[in-house]
């Protein structure tokens, strides 16, 4: 089995992190691919950090299917772009704060998320409602950390985020922590130790559930608005997305 994990953002050194996370819980003989885009912000922030990186995002799926992925994870906790990549896609494709809320919701009957920037928690509210978790998720909690800052090993990032998450449990009675960034995929077991409570990152839970879906022989519905995207032409600076034909090493019954 082949699992692309997709860092959204340029920044090699999360992808290189998120790649070790997802490899750290794959089942033998599952192949981890970790990449992110040559083009794109260097750090997701915002709607517009989405919009921009979704494009080349989408690119990366396109590789996947030619050279016969079974199954993606957006690792970027707004999950951008993820219905395009499942229109794009015929193996199934996750995003990570889908996965992690879904998670969290098995195992508490109550969660907090952390995460970055107070400018981002309106994003994550959205998800937790398109996915139905409004009945589980009890805060969405900011730390002020840009992403970038979790890269900077001098950076007092840890601290600030396992201070969070106490304040989380305490003042939400959450049962459950979800990390709110995939650069945050490194962190899990150390605070889970520190607080006591289950700490979720998204990145290994997605990736366990792609395997689960590729088991089970699962792809994308490709029945309706999952269909493979309608060809054609697009105009001006935007010709070279125009969908591509459809070339896979080998296919699944959805296709």
């Amino acid at each position: 089995m082949r699992i692309k994990v997709i860092n959204p953002n340029t920044t090699a050194s999360m992808t290189a992190k998120i790649g070790e996370a997802a490899r750290s819980v794959a089942a033998p003989g599952t192949e981890i691919i970790a990449v992110n885009p040559e083009n794109g912000p260097v750090s997701i922030e915002g709607h517009y950090d989405e919009a921009v990186s979704g494009m080349a995002l989408l690119e990366e799926i396109y590789r996947g299917e030619a050279e016969g992925v079974d199954g993606y994870v957006i690792a970027c906790f707004g999950d951008p772009g993820l219905l395009a990549a499942r229109e794009v896609a015929t193996g199934p494709v996750l995003g990570i704060a889908e996965a992690a809320m879904h998670a969290a919701s098995f195992i508490a009957t109550g969660f907090s998320v952390v995460t970055t920037l107070g400018r981002t928690k309106i994003i994550a509210e959205h998800l937790a409602h398109a996915y139905g978790m409004d009945h589980f998720c009890r805060a969405i909690r900011a730390c002020e950390l840009e992403v970038l800052a979790l890269e900077d090993e001098g950076s007092d990032a840890r601290r600030i985020i396992t201070e969070e998450c106490l304040r989380a449990r305490d003042e939400d009675g959450s049962g459950a922590i979800v990390l709110g960034c995939g650069g945050m995929a490194d962190l899990a077991k150390a605070i889970e130790a520190d607080i006591g409570i289950p700490v979720i990152d998204g990145v290994t839970i997605a990736t366990k559930m792609v395997e689960a879906l590729v088991g089970c022989g699962l792809g994308t519905s490709k029945h309706g608005d999952l269909a493979h995207p309608l060809p054609k032409p697009y105009a001006g600076a935007f010709a070279g997305y125009a969908p591509k034909p459809r070339v896979r090493i080998h296919e699944t019954k959805y296709a």
